[in-house]
């Protein structure tokens, strides 16, 4: 019998993914029903978990004849392995967050749908009369976890209400209702199916937004989980084992040192105030403020025009398909952070960045410079792009399913000290921005391992006392640390406590794609190449930061 080739495997595995989860079909721009979801049920993590351990059986016989399948396979394995440890630990009947859980995942999809045709437009209608099956399959797997003693907190639970509600539009239009104004056709049916499709979503959200509210009051888990469940949430986002005490007095270091760095470019700033108050004045420095959303997603868009035109052909050779990224206005409801969706498999829909406003529309721009190196280039576009863009190189599995947070956002952040490197951050005012984006990711690696694991806070900090963790110093440490508002620190904190283990992964990719490249470099001596080392880190597409170290760190 003619043995399967481990591409035919990946092939089959997304396939039968897409099948099980058509949502990821629209993620990923493949052909597949873009009208429907998944099942959100217990049976649906059964599927899941079912259609795993049949892949891993295939995969273990597979034979390995060169390195590009090696590395394939070992990511595969390792991701496939996963899915079973979080199924035992029953994660998927607690899965509920304030920034990526099936609340937000539902409504988000609808930003990645086609908007163009008849056809389009009646795909989205389809969807949103089965967002009400979808909510309730998921609620199914809330209340096995309730039942099982396995709950998320109040405290997602109720700030996940308020996101539906404002899905909903308990005050306002919602977004559902939105989607019906961006239809420019004449076809009466495809109106009314929106509009039909629209009122019963909305309505769906606010139902779930009563579900959760009710849900809240009957969980009675704590907001941190403990080291256990922490570890497992480790290597979901960073694909290595890691040293939590290790890791929580190297975060402490880096808060130090980039703290000491910051106060002095304020000091220079403005040296008759204090770095609070130097801070507060950058939000108000002429000539760093944009007035307007609008004008601000223009000034966004120009500068990722730029910077891909500036970059290419120089520290980069960035493909023509892949030059094309696009600035959008997050639609409201949603967490505080900026975020990035890639392209399609077909790289017909381009990359895009999502800001949300918050309601604001005043942008002070000192920290967004680096943002948008980070969510666009050299950072999640370039990386996510190029990988797509690589196609049939790279087998399914590790060109779209084995994506790996600390190997995602872990490089976005080194791009935006790369680009400091390469001369762009020369203006003071942007430097003290990326370098407020760097203590914020060292922040979040001792406020998250600190407060899953009950870790006390050292001396020595302006700023914080010695002692136990609260929810509130842990907001004052990331207002502090950061020059965020504190709407954006307690949205942060929330996110950190409901997504355990995900906000180290900035830091802690970071400091391993610093510290392959410094181990390539001496491997190397003379004849290393920091282009030829960027491009090979693109080439092995999705990968875990151990396979990362082991791949190129020689």
């Amino acid at each position: 019998m003619e043995q399967i080739s481990l591409g035919k495997i990946a092939d089959q595995y997304l396939k039968a993914t897409t099948e099980l989860d058509p949502t990821s079909a629209t993620y990923f721009g493949l052909a597949g029903a873009n009208d429907s979801f998944g099942d959100y049920s217990p049976d649906g993590a059964r599927a899941s978990l079912d259609l795993a351990i049949s892949t891993l059986a295939q995969l273990s016989k597979v034979t390995i004849s060169n390195d590009k399948d090696r590395i394939a396979k070992e990511s595969m394995v390792e991701r496939l392995g996963l899915i079973v440890d979080l199924f035992e630990s029953k994660e998927h009947l607690r899965n509920l967050n304030v920034i990526e859980s099936p609340p937000q995942q539902i409504r988000q999809i609808f930003d990645l749908m086609k908007k163009e045709t008849d056809d389009d437009f009646s795909d989205i209608a389809a969807r949103l009369s089965r967002v009400p099956s979808a909510l309730i399959g998921y609620q199914k797997s809330l209340e096995e976890g309730l039942r099982l003693g396995v709950a998320a907190s109040p405290r997602q639970a109720s700030e996940v209400a308020k996101q539906a509600r404002a899905y909903g539009g308990s005050d306002n239009v919602g977004f559902f209702a939105s989607l019906i104004t961006e239809y420019e056709g004449s076809n009466t049916q495809v109106k009314n199916d929106l509009a039909s499709g629209a009122e019963v979503a909305s309505l769906a959200y606010l139902e779930l937004a009563q579900y959760l509210s009710f849900y809240a009051q009957r969980s009675n888990a704590k907001d941190a989980i403990g080291p256990d469940r922490w570890a497992l949430e480790c290597r979901r986002f960073n694909g290595i084992e890691i040293d939590p005490t290790e890791a929580y007095e190297w975060g402490w270091n880096e808060v130090f040192r980039i703290d000491d760095e910051m106060v002095s470019i304020a000091r220079d700033l403005y040296p008759n105030a204090t770095f609070e108050e130097a801070l507060i004045a950058l939000d108000e420095r002429p000539g760093y403020v944009i007035e307007g959303v609008e004008t601000f997603r223009d000034w966004n868009q120009g500068l990722l025009d730029n910077t891909i035109s500036e970059l290419n052909g120089v520290h980069f050779d960035i493909p023509v398909p892949i030059q094309k990224l696009q600035a959008m206005i997050a639609p409201p409801g949603g967490a505080a952070a900026m975020y990035y969706t890639g392209p399609s498999a077909d790289l017909s829909r381009p990359g895009r960045t999502w800001y949300p406003t918050l309601g604001r529309n005043r942008f002070p721009l000192w920290t967004e410079v680096s943002t948008a190196y980070h969510e666009g280039v050299p950072g999640h576009h370039l990386q996510i792009g190029y990988i797509t863009y690589m196609g049939e190189e790279l087998n399914s599995f590790s060109r779209l399913l084995g994506a790996i947070s600390g190997h995602i956002e872990g490089w976005a952040l080194y791009a935006e000290r790369l680009m400091d490197e390469l001369g762009y951050l020369g203006d003071p005012v942007y430097r003290l921005g990326m370098l407020s984006a760097q203590a914020m990711r060292a922040a979040r690696v001792v406020i998250d391992i600190g407060l899953h694991h009950g870790f006390m806070i050292p001396p020595g900090h302006r700023f914080l006392k010695a002692g136990p963790w609260t929810i509130e110093n842990a907001i004052n440490l990331l207002q502090a640390t950061s020059g965020r508002e504190r709407a954006f620190a307690v949205s942060e904190i929330d996110r950190y406590l409901g997504w355990p283990a995900q906000a180290t992964s900035y830091k802690i990719g970071e400091r391993i794609w610093r510290a392959t490249r410094e181990a390539s470099k001496k491997a190397q001596g003379k004849d290393f190449s920091l282009s030829r080392f960027h491009q090979k880190g693109f080439e092995l597409g999705f990968v875990g930061l151990a396979q990362l170290q082991r791949e190129l760190g020689h």
